[in-house]
Parts: structure tokens; C-alpha cells; sequence
């Protein structure tokens, strides 16, 4: 019976890319002059994990290349080798690899980086490197010839591999282990002897077979049994090997051309001290070619499942009981004929517990959704690591609010814009070492990401204790560019926003990391579409700090129901900051057309609702209808509209998967009558309206 392996691909792909994080966590806090042995064997058991799984569903690539991570961190973990910082990088270069690898396995293509013959080089280097240096204490003669064998090349085996009867019942496939010995090298394959029942008394789940193995490889006997590890104890397996020159001398022509291959052990080449040093002589070569580069770091493929709590799925559990309780109890009343004052009391009281229980409902699948933002903060040490070196700063990074929880959906999307504030940081940002103590500050910058909830909110700040923002570099590379007239000036407040236009840039040459002058206004434009905000401020040779605000969940908003004309639109309730009537000496035209009013001390842009969206309005003049101050960009601007309703909480309906994208909408939903209303995206209603900067409208 042939068992269908691909429907637990993606429960293995899941724990693989567990376990490739797990390695890189462990690989980022290991202290290489003293390494954890426990954080070893965790690194081990991970890449052997992934190693054991990729060979069980024949994803050879995979199970070849951990096999040399799993044979380097053995002799490590056993004491046979001294962990290095060249170890370290080129794990964590693995982390990477195995990362897209297993991107190219999901998407089923072929995986093609000259990264990997580069590493399984290096890792073929150090093993053989090890097996040079270690000096058997007593070695047994009656191995002496199968180990001089194993170093000079090829070698012929013969394995006689005799299946066990219940080999199939538990799962292993034979094929599989052959496909696997067939990546070693040339594999022939035929049946031994071995003995079958009757037709009538012959079980289809059992296994009858015996076989006969030819390999001819440079691999060891220690690879070889490997692969049949899984089935080791419940078959019968011999192994016995020949100089694939000897033996096989007549079958020479039958050969096919094995070119020699770096990566590899030539047949040509007699003794371990030769193919060592074959190999080492082009590794000097490679080292700038294996030195981690901070901008490679591969992208965690996004997966559909999440994993939740069991005490979150009983409590909604719970939930669903407590519903069916009072349905039932509502039905019970809707089947009376008649409805009497008391049951009209029950039909009151089993309407509230409805709304109870529907409101803990919706909270019990929230909680669902939310995720600990460690899982966005858990890639940065490994981003700090790359870029630090690369720029080769000191850098020391602080995770705080861990445990803060967001939605899935939203810390999916936060990530990118956080990545390259984090860059920014690094580049822009931290001095170099030098720099740093001229200013009398220590060598070692720190970057700081904090997490945390404010009201209905999530806050996560990026500080650095850099240089700040050069407020006149900024004000002279603007000027140059034509974005701030030659005799016009700003505030620093100003000046610090100058860094978010498009195509805005400092540096003075394009490099890796910065120049190109694309970032910071994609960096606003992506928050502003999960309806947030950021903030700036800078202090100069003291250091940065981005605030970003977001809501908790992109799946229920918490909204401010207005009326314009006959239609209902939402305003989402964070953006708003107050509503009022304004006085007729309040406001003030533009030869523009744009009419500002007067607040306080402030003079704001106000937009007519009615007229964006084509309606007819009861108010078509601001002193005749209601403006609602709301923010856009961290900048007020005013709303006329005609009436304010209720404010409630709206379920978000995306437009763009049921329709197409509406300009000054964000969504929809459907509200208690079963009409449906708009909700109000403020940023894009502003660039509709042609405001695009609102303080020199209000200059």
C-alpha cells in the first residue's frame, strides 16, 4: 500500500521553518568562545529534525545539505572540533539557504543558488579539515584497509539490504531510502533471494523482498547508513566495500563522465591530504563570497495556518455553548402561539444575554487572531547583526513589550516598514566607532524597539541614540531638489517631515542600503493604509525616535457614523480629534479655492465631503454644517459634513476582493438596518481634494 506523504507537507514545512528559526535564535545568542552545550544540541536537533523529515518526504537537496550542517555541529557538540566565528557565519549563511529552499519547495520550482555549492564547499572543507586533525587513539587494524579505501576516492559497496515483513506498515518506503542512495552516487539495483508464501495467504501489507545494492560513491559508510537509519532495527543490512578501481575495472567504459566537482572528493585524487589541499586552495578565493551580507537575509514565507492557545479554544468553546443555550431558549419562546407579558420579559432578557454572549463571541475570535509582536521583533537581531558588520558598527539591539499581542494580518504588513526604519537607523542613524567616542559616548550604539498598547491602540517605537537628523543637510539636499523654495524657512518640526517626500534622500552616493531616495515615503504610505500614523522626533547627536500608532486588528473598527446628503459614511474614531460649528468670521478663502478656518491658533484646510464623493448635501457652506477635525500625516484638517450618528463598532469588509479600489475609501460594512456604509480612508480623501501640503495652505 503506497501512503500519500504530500498531504503532510505543509505540517512539515510549518515545523521546518519553526526549527530554521529556532536555529537562528540560538545561533544569534551563542557566545562563541564559550558556547552553551545545550544551545548546540538545540541547533543539532533542529537541523536533524529537518534532515530526517526532507529525506522521509524525498526532498533530497534539503536532506544532503543539512546532513553537512548535522555532521559539523555533531563533532562540536561531541568535543571533537572548537566552535568559531567562521562557524557561526556560516550556519546562520545556512539559515538563510535553507529558508529559500524551503520557499522553492512550497511554490514547487526548482532551486537554483550557486550560494549552496559555495557552502556545501565550505562545510566539506572544515569536515575534512576535522577528520585530518583527529587522531584515533587505538585504531582497530581490522578496519585499516575499509578507511585507507574511503581516502582515495570511489569506492564500490555492496549492500545487501533485507527488508523486514512489517517495513511497510510502519510507514517507509524502500523506493524512497534507493532514491536517496541514487544522489550518492551510481546505483544499481536487483532482487536477492528470498522466499514469498501462496498467492492466497500472501498479506498486501507485508513485505516479501530482499535486495541487492551496488553504490559506487565517495561517500563514507557513516553516510551510507544513514539513510537506512529509519528501518535499521527492524531490517537486515551488510555492507561491504572495494576499490571502485579493483573490482570494477571491466565495467570502466560503462561509467559515466564524472566531472571532478570542488565540492567533492575526485576520484583522482589519492589520500586525504591531497583533496584537502585541493580544497583549500579555493577558499581564500571565496571568503568575501561567504561573508554574511546583511541584505541577503532571506524572507520568512508567509504561511495561511496560525497556531493558537488550547485555553483560547476552550474559552470560545465555552462561548459557543453559551450561545446554543439561549437559542434554544429563544426558540422555545418563538414556538408559543401567543406571547404573554412574562414571556415577552424572557424574550428581553434572552435578547440581552444574545448580545452578551455575541460581544464575547467577537472578542474570544479577536484573541485568536492576535499574535505576541515577538514574532516581528524576532528577526531584527539577526538584521543588526548583518548590517552592523557590513557597516562595521557596534551595535547593541533592546527588544522591550515582547509580549504585546497584534493581529496576525497587521504585524504581517508592519514588518517591511519596520525593517527599513531599523536600516535607517543603522546607516543614517549610528555613528561609526570612532565617531562615537570623539562625541564622548560609548562605542557600542543601541538600538531600541518598544512595544506597547495605548487605549484601542498598538505604539512601537524605533529609538537609536545616534546622531539625529542634520536639519540643515536636510534643508540644503531639499532646496537643491526643488522640494522647499531657496529663501523659504521652516520649523524643525518641518524640516524633520521633509525626510517622508518621495525620492527625498541624504546620502551621498547609492549604496546597499540607502540612496536611491525610496523608503520613508513608502515607509508612511504602508502605515497610512493600515490606518496609522507616524511620528518623528530627533534631537541632534542624541538620537531618533519613530513612533508608530496602529490599530489593533484590521478585521473591527471602532467607527463614527456621519451622514452626508442622504448617504452614511464611517470615520474611523482614531483619526478624530473633535466636531464643531464654526462661526461665519471664522473662515477664510483661498485664491485657490480652498477655504480654511480658524482654530484656536490654528488655521485648517477644510474638505467637502459632499462635493468629493459627487452627492447633494443639506450643507453646501461650512457655517451651515458640522466640521469634523480629523488627523491625516500627523497634520488637522476639517470634514464638512451635514450630521454626526452613533459611534459602534463595524466589522471591515474589504472592497478591493468583493469590487475594485474606490479612491478615499479604505472598506466597507454592513450596519445593523442591512444597508451598507463607506468607510472614509482621511489620507486619500485629502489627496483627492488636492491638498498635498496642508501648512502652506493654512501659510
Amino acid at each position: 500500500m503506497e501512503i500519500d506523504l504530500s498531504q503532510f507537507s505543509q505540517v512539515f514545512f510549518e515545523e521546518s521553518l519553526e526549527g530554521i528559526d529556532v536555529m537562528e535564535s540560538e545561533l544569534l545568542n551563542l557566545d562563541v568562545n564559550n558556547p552553551d552545550e545545550e544551545a548546540i544540541n538545540t541547533i543539532f536537533r533542529a537541523a536533524h529534525s529537518i534532515k530526517g523529515g526532507s529525506a522521509t518526504f524525498g526532498f533530497s537537496q534539503v536532506a544532503n545539505y543539512t546532513h553537512l550542517l548535522e555532521t559539523l555541529l555533531d563533532e562540536i557538540r561531541d568535543g571533537r572540533r572548537q566552535m568559531t566565528n567562521e562557524h557561526q557565519d556560516m550556519l546562520l549563511l545556512s539559515v538563510d539557504l535553507l529558508r529559500n529552499m524551503f520557499d522553492a519547495l512550497m511554490r514547487k520550482i526548482d532551486f537554483d543558488d550557486p550560494l549552496l555549492a559555495q557552502l556545501e564547499k565550505q562545510f566539506t572543507i572544515e569536515i575534512a579539515k576535522g577528520t585530518k586533525e583527529a587522531a584515533p587513539e587505538e585504531p582497530d587494524s581490522s578496519n585499516d584497509t575499509l578507511v585507507e579505501q574511503e581516502a582515495t576516492g570511489l569506492l564500490h559497496w555492496a549492500i545487501d539490504f533485507q527488508a523486514g515483513i512489517d517495513i511497510l506498515r510502519c510507514g517507509n518506503d524502500p523506493y524512497l531510502m534507493f532514491n536517496e542512495l541514487r544522489q550518492l552516487g551510481e546505483l544499481s539495483v536487483s532482487l536477492a533471494e528470498h522466499s514469498s508464501p501462496e498467492f492466497n495467504d500472501i498479506d498486501p501489507e507485508a513485505c516479501y523482498l530482499n535486495w541487492r545494492l551496488e553504490l559506487i560513491t565517495d561517500q563514507p559508510l557513516e553516510r551510507l547508513k544513514e539513510v537506512f537509519e529509519w528501518v535499521e532495527d527492524e531490517c537486515t543490512i551488510n555492507y561491504s566495500s572495494s576499490p571502485a578501481s579493483d573490482d570494477n575495472s571491466e565495467r570502466d567504459d560503462e561509467l559515466p563522465n564524472i566531472e571532478p566537482d570542488e565540492a567533492t572528493i575526485p576520484q583522482e585524487q589519492q589520500g586525504s591530504e591531497t583533496v584537502l589541499s585541493q580544497l583549500e586552495s579555493n577558499k581564500v578565493d571565496e571568503a568575501q563570497e561567504l561573508k554574511p551580507k546583511a541584505v541577503s537575509q532571506a524572507k520568512t514565507p508567509e504561511t495561511s495556518s496560525i497556531r493558537v492557545s488550547i485555553d483560547k479554544i476552550d474559552l470560545l468553546i465555552n462561548m459557543v455553548g453559551e450561545l446554543v443555550i439561549t437559542q434554544a431558549m429563544l426558540g422555545q419562546i418563538g414556538q408559543q402561539d401567543e406571547i404573554d407579558e412574562e414571556s415577552l420579559i424572557s424574550l428581553k432578557q434572552g435578547l440581552e444575554q444574545l448580545a452578551t454572549h455575541t460581544r464575547d463571541l467577537q472578542e474570544s475570535v479577536m484573541q485568536i487572531r492576535m499574535l505576541p509582536i515577538s514574532f516581528a521583533f524576532n528577526r531584527f537581531p539577526r538584521l543588526v547583526r548583518d548590517i552592523g558588520q557590513q557597516l562595521g558598527k557596534k551595535v547593541n539591539l533592546v527588544l522591550k513589550g515582547e509580549d504585546t499581542e497584534l493581529d496576525k494580518t497587521v504585524m504581517e504588513k508592519i514588518v517591511d516598514p519596520m525593517v527599513h526604519l531599523v536600516r535607517n537607523s543603522l546607516d543614517h542613524g549610528l555613528e561609526t566607532p570612532e565617531e562615537r567616542l570623539a562625541k564622548g559616548k560609548s562605542e557600542v550604539g543601541t538600538i531600541t524597539l518598544n512595544a506597547f498598547h495605548q487605549g484601542g491602540s498598538i505604539i512601537i517605537e524605533i529609538i537609536d541614540d545616534g546622531a539625529g537628523l542634520d536639519t540643515d543637510r536636510i534643508l540644503r539636499k531639499a532646496r537643491e531638489k526643488g522640494l522647499v523654495g531657496q529663501e523659504e524657512e521652516l520649523s524643525t518640526e518641518a524640516i524633520h517631515k521633509l525626510i517622508f517626500k518621495p525620492g527625498f534622500s541624504t546620502a551621498d552616493a547609492v549604496s546597499d542600503l540607502s540612496g536611491r531616495g525610496v523608503g520613508m515615503d513608502v515607509v508612511r504610505r504602508n502605515i497610512n493604509e493600515l490606518n496609522g500614523s507616524i511620528e518623528l522626533k530627533s534631537t541632534q547627536d542624541k538620537g531618533s525616535r519613530f513612533t508608530i500608532r496602529l490599530p489593533l486588528t484590521l478585521a473591527i473598527l471602532d467607527g463614527q457614523l456621519i451622514r452626508v446628503g442622504r448617504h452614511i459614511y464611517v470615520v474611523p474614531l482614531v483619526s478624530i480629534h473633535e466636531s464643531l460649528q464654526v462661526e461665519p468670521n471664522k473662515i477664510n478663502r483661498l485664491s485657490d479655492g480652498h477655504e480654511l478656518i480658524q482654530l484656536r491658533n490654528e488655521y485648517l484646510p477644510v474638505i467637502k465631503v459632499y462635493q468629493e464623493f459627487c452627492h447633494t448635501s443639506d450643507a453646501k457652506e461650512i457655517k451651515d454644517g458640522l466640521v469634523m477635525v480629523v488627523d491625516s500625516n500627523n497634520e488637522k484638517i476639517g470634514l464638512l459634513v451635514d450630521e454626526l450618528l452613533s459611534q459602534q463598532q463595524v466589522v471591515i469588509k474589504s472592497l478591493e476582493d468583493n469590487y475594485n479600489r474606490v479612491p478615499g475609501v479604505s472598506g466597507a460594512t454592513i450596519l445593523g438596518d442591512g444597508t451598507v456604509a463607506l468607510i472614509i480612508d482621511v489620507t486619500g480623501l485629502v489627496s483627492m481634494a488636492g491638498i498635498t501640503n496642508m501648512k502652506e495652505h493654512a501659510a
